[in-house]
């Protein structure tokens, strides 16, 4: 599925794309070669003057990028030009000292999460927004009736801040959730060709804490190059915070069709929705977030297979997990982006909403009139009287107000007055505005406190 705007209304890059193209990822590569000659200098493994000539060479504008390209054509392996490259230019004899007992996946794991670790400083950024903007949303529409709905169907009255309060409670539990998961998926992985880390000799889980230190990442316990699941969280994390999106999206989308209009997504003048039909508005970031979060979810079976490494590795599982992790990452910026954007521009039409309420005639609140009713006759005779009066009105011509009205048993316990004011939607709206204000008062709290880390 193509991504992109495809409306005049535009939607910033979070650079989350950028992260992973080839070059970025070379750099974080190298990166790690540099923390790797560090470390391996610290324990005298090599010289420390290799190593200060391989930190200085690990500069990916210094590459020879026709060599580059000659040797990864030649060779087909992903690491390998590179370290010939930087190998070449380091002065001396530096050079026999790049890559020093490592393998591939050492290098390219730990340098990916480097890039995939900014990716999820980026989420935590744009979740700092969406809080700030869902917490004014939240203040707006506590007290905005309209009907809550179950199964489709109007089921009791409600408050858009109810819906408010209910995206800040999850999204607030997702950024907890990318919290807690930091210290297990942000790893450095050093442990030679099959995790033995044999080619370090006794030292070898220091020289993986050193390297680590220097990226500052904790260091794998046992590293593997087949342990993938802490990989495999994060994607699985991220294809939940996914769903939630794509539920807020969904809401919008649906609440913003002709048959609801409760809300409007901010539309940009001169926005084209049709090429024949001018007087369409359509809801093209929903429908975006809807799309995007949908690929997202996809993805998780994916990454998921990945735990299934053979034996010791396996190339087939790491290919499936990179590619999971890319496809995730980008998508997941542009989805978020969606999400502030549209949380900072909801249009709410509180007048529409409120219309909503009387579709039924009264009969949304067929609870509470059956709860009054039930103090005088017990709540099961109060349940059947008004369940007659609601099934008929749903079907004949009477309105409900008008049967219970006539309805002795219902009279001889309430008066008309009565009846009306317990038939009034706007007051039976319960802890919603509460909700909303506490849930508004809590999205602020953590605005602040993720605009600080």
């Amino acid at each position: 599925m193509q991504q992109g705007n495809p409306t005049s209304f535009r939607v910033p890059d979070p650079g989350i794309a950028a992260l992973f193209e080839q070059d970025a990822r070379w750099q974080a590569w190298l990166d790690v070669e540099a923390a790797l000659a560090k470390a391996e200098a610290e324990l005298g493994m090599i010289p420390e003057a290799a190593a200060e000539e391989i930190v200085k060479k690990c500069d990916l504008s210094l590459f020879d990028r026709n060599r580059l390209t000659e040797g990864f054509t030649r060779t087909g392996h992903t690491l390998v030009p590179l370290v010939w490259e930087l190998s070449r230019l380091c002065d001396g004899d530096a050079g026999n000292y790049v890559h020093w007992g490592a393998t591939t996946q050492n290098i390219t794991q730990t340098g990916d999460l480097l890039q995939l670790r900014k990716a999820h400083r980026i989420y935590l950024n744009q979740l700092s927004r969406i809080f700030t903007a869902l917490a004014k949303l939240a203040d707006k529409s506590k007290d905005m009736a309209l009907p809550g709905r179950t199964h489709g169907q109007h089921a009791v009255p409600a408050t858009y801040g109810l819906k408010v309060a209910i995206w800040i409670d999850e999204f607030a539990r997702h950024t907890e959730r990318l919290h807690q998961c930091e210290p297990r998926v942000f790893q450095a992985l050093l442990g030679g060709a099959a995790g033995t880390v044999a080619s370090f000799g006794d030292e070898g889980l220091d020289v993986q804490a050193r390297l680590a230190a220097h990226l500052d990442m904790p260091a794998m316990q046992v590293p593997a190059r087949s342990i993938m699941d802490h990989l495999v969280e994060h994607v699985m994390l991220l294809g939940l915070l996914a769903a939630t999106c794509g539920k807020f999206g969904y809401e919008i989308y649906t609440g913003m069709k002709q048959e609801f209009g409760e809300v409007e997504e901010p539309i940009s003048p001169g926005t084209v929705g049709s090429s024949t039909m001018p007087q369409k508005r359509n809801p093209h970031l929903s429908q975006d977030v809807m799309a995007y979060a949908a690929q997202i979810r996809t993805m998780v079976p994916l990454a998921m297979e990945s735990v299934m490494t053979e034996h010791e590795a396996n190339r087939q599982t790491s290919l499936m997990m990179r590619y999971a992790e890319r496809e995730v990452c980008t998508l997941m910026g542009d989805t978020l982006e969606r999400v502030r954007l549209l949380a900072e521009g909801l249009v709410l039409k509180p007048e529409r909403m409120r219309a909503n309420l009387d579709l039924t005639d009264g009969l949304i609140m067929a609870e509470p009139m059956m709860l009054a009713l039930g103090e005088y006759v017990g709540r099961q005779e109060a349940h059947d009287i008004v369940y007659d009066a609601a099934q008929e009105a749903a079907v004949g011509d009477k309105t409900f107000i008008e049967l219970l009205s006539a309805d002795k048993r219902v009279t001889g316990h309430l008066s008309t007055r009565q009846i009306e004011k317990l038939l009034d939607p706007t007051a039976y709206t319960g802890l919603c505005a509460k909700m909303a204000a506490e849930q508004a008062d809590r999205a602020r709290k953590l605005a602040a406190k993720l605009s600080q880390t």
